[in-house]
């Protein structure tokens, strides 16, 4: 029976997971990495972390399966989107950490050619707005910062990609450069009108051309793995970007369906299916997906803080020591007591886009403890998902199908997921199959391969495992969320 790897290199984490020929999980593998903050708002990753957790999981879930490589169809790469690396394409040898998403460092940069007015341009061009979440201005960085960096890259002895083209470059020996439309969409320097390198956003950053990779199909051939990596090689056929991945994982194929994952952040997607929506209220028009040449379109909200506000509950404040804990002190909470949480930790995403905003917490008692920090952490997750539909409703006029779906780990709390639906007033459909990332980059490569069907069959295996209908009332829900409205413009004022 054929098989196929998924890779799905995280945030605080690299995963891999099996699937057999009926798409259903045989093995998963997971290793946490270093996190990297060498500056206030800065956050780096040791690029030889993300490639030694890839090919230890993917090697651990072979063995698991107790399958041999030969039995590996295709493998799919789902990545974090928008970290920023730089090797020597002789060597493969990274210049320096990799820069995260959530890393913030270039704001200045940003702020500086926003009022030179090249923002409007940059938008109608890329879909993006100018801020230091996306690749362009990191490079940007790298290049002006690097000693001998620009000397290098000019002369073509430097490569840059996102995670999933440093990957497929270690994977293939170095044997290819490329990157799939959805992770070209999230650099800033990607026209996806056109699906081409955008030559004068490139002259506008001082980006050398010749470092940039070849843009392909979601489900295309991108190279072969080294025999000695699994055995044999092993051919790469699917990749996507982790929300675009989740995108397909959920079957939103349709304009109109909406799925919203829970990982470190929240990323909420409309489908808007050949329109390339310019967004009035702040969202991002992207790429969801490019099957044979033709690429389908989204509006996508970022939310920078979602998992990672209860990563501070754990780590920070040490007030739970396992994510799960949280679900039990939000019902324990004081229902007298309404405290506000807004985790710009990072800054505000969508639709504020505030990168210089930093977290805050409204409301606070003498009696608030760690049950009524617990529910606020997940109610704000609720309140910027809700941000978010209302900015895509906003937006869009073929109006949306009305359901939400969710992934990710914070999906799991029904808690969370009761709290996101009365806060949103509609109905939240969370799938059996949770794995949607990884499933989505999986279903890629196997339809690539022969081994899944095409997107109609695919839609149709798409099962349901607990749909959330809204409770509260409409005062209650309309208070509550202009309480949080109200902390929002406070943060942003402070």
């Amino acid at each position: 029976m054929p098989h196929i790897l998924a890779i799905d290199q995280g945030t605080t984490s690299s995963r891999a997971i099996l699937f057999d020929a009926e798409m259903r999980v045989v093995a998963v593998a997971q290793e946490e990495f270093a996190q990297h903050f060498p500056a206030s708002g800065w956050v780096e990753h040791d690029p030889s972390d993300l490639w030694s957790t890839v090919v230890a999981t993917s090697r651990a879930v072979i063995e698991q399966a107790g399958i041999d490589a030969r039995n590996i169809a295709a493998i799919g790469i789902t990545n974090q989107r928008e970290t920023t690396l730089v090797w020597d394409r002789a060597t493969g040898a990274p210049l320096c950490n990799a820069i995260v998403w959530q890393d913030r460092r270039t704001a200045a940069m940003c702020e500086a050619l926003k009022a030179a007015g090249h923002e409007p341009e940059i938008t109608a061009k890329t879909g993006l707005l100018l801020d230091p979440y996306f690749s362009g201005t990191k490079l940007r960085w790298i290049l002006d910062n690097v000693d001998g960096a620009r000397t290098r890259a000019e002369a073509g002895e430097l490569a840059f990609g996102t995670v999933d083209t440093f990957l497929i470059w270690r994977l293939t020996g170095g044997q290819v450069h490329t990157t799939d439309a959805t992770n070209a969409a999230r650099t800033m320097l990607y026209n996806i009108r056109d699906g081409q390198w955008d030559v004068e956003i490139c002259g506008l950053l001082n980006i050398p051309m010749a470092m940039l990779p070849d843009v392909r199909d979601c489900a295309a051939d991108f190279g072969v793995t080294r025999a000695d990596l699994f055995g044999r090689e092993i051919p790469i056929t699917g990749v996507a970007g982790d929300q675009q991945a989740a995108t397909l994982g959920q079957a939103c194929f349709q304009p109109g369906m909406m799925k919203s994952t829970y990982g470190t952040g929240c990323f909420a997607l409309l489908n808007t299916g050949d329109q390339m929506v310019q967004s009035h209220n702040r969202l991002l028009t992207t790429i969801a997906y490019q099957l044979n040449g033709k690429p389908t379109y989204a509006l996508e909200g970022s939310i920078f803080i979602a998992g990672a506000v209860v990563q501070w509950l754990r780590d920070g404040l040490k007030i739970i020591r396992v994510a799960a804990e949280t679900q039990t002190l939000a019902a324990a909470a004081d229902p007298a007591q309404d405290v506000v949480v807004v985790p710009a930790f990072t800054g505000l995403g969508a639709p504020w886009w505030q990168p210089e905003c930093r977290g805050a917490v409204f409301g606070l008692t003498r009696n608030s403890g760690p049950a009524e920090l617990a529910r606020a952490a997940l109610e704000s997750v609720g309140y910027q998902t809700r941000d978010l539909l209302e900015a895509m409703r906003a937006d869009w006029p073929g109006g949306t199908d009305g359901v939400l779906r969710v992934d990710g780990g914070m999906a799991a709390s029904d808690w969370a997921m009761q709290f996101l639906s009365d806060i949103i007033g509609a109905p939240v459909d969370r799938p059996r199959v949770t794995e949607t990332t990884a499933l989505g980059a999986a279903w890629l490569a196997g339809m690539q391969a022969g081994v899944f069907p095409g997107p109609e069959g695919f839609a149709a295996n798409w099962a349901l495992e607990r749909r959330f209908e809204p409770s509260m009332d409409g005062q209650t829900r309309a208070a509550k969320y202009a309480r949080w409205g109200r902390a929002v413009q406070a943060t942003m004022a402070f």
